[in-house]
């Protein structure tokens, strides 16, 4: 009987080590936790990112899958031999034509003015958010961009959000937070 209920216990010694339950030395495992290196290196990500928009800007232009559409001079059709047709246009005059995040892809909308780019707008992608803009913190922005040109809070229905604008040339790019580590979307306009 002693010999069967030591081989129940390393029976389940042994199915606590392979399950993970606890190590060999007999401790439990601590919860995992997303190591300094593995956030360092998607800050750095996120930096590249904000750092990314900086100088297109100062074209009217956006980095990436839009880049060479310009503010004020690409044409709906322009947008649509780049990116395509939006999975939902706008409905009027004033509506944005959505492109949706998809499997990395970032999301963009896009409204217009007499056929031309009015407004474009960077919502990042959804996989891997905090590489992307998902990473961008206000503090961030700050640190490596300086003091904005503009600041405000915006209601959008019931979020109140930070509009933090930068002058880029003739052209105004501005951040969109739903709080100080929250970045929304980016946003391009003609100042």
């Amino acid at each position: 009987m002693k010999h069967l209920i030591q081989l129940a216990g390393a029976a389940f010694f042994t199915a606590a080590i392979t399950l993970n339950f606890i190590g060999a030395a007999g401790q439990p495992f601590a919860p995992q936790t997303v190591s300094a290196a593995a956030a360092s290196s998607d800050q750095a990500q996120a930096l590249k990112t904000l750092n990314s928009f900086y100088k297109p800007a100062l074209k009217g232009q956006f980095p990436g899958a839009v880049a060479d559409l310009t503010v004020g001079v690409s044409t709906r059709q322009d947008v649509q031999e780049k990116i395509g047709k939006p999975d939902s246009p706008g409905k009027d005059s004033d509506a944005f034509d959505v492109y949706n995040a998809e499997m990395g892809h970032p999301g963009y909308t896009v409204s217009y003015k007499k056929d031309r780019i009015r407004e474009i707008r960077y919502f990042g992608t959804n996989v891997e958010r905090q590489t992307n803009i998902g990473g961008i913190t206000l503090q961030m922005l700050v640190h490596n961009w300086g003091k904005p040109n503009a600041s405000k809070t915006i209601k959008n229905g019931k979020l109140i959000q930070k509009k933090i604008v930068y002058n880029r040339g003739d052209y105004a790019l501005s951040f969109i937070f739903n709080d100080n580590a929250h970045l929304d979307h980016i946003n391009l306009t003609v100042k």
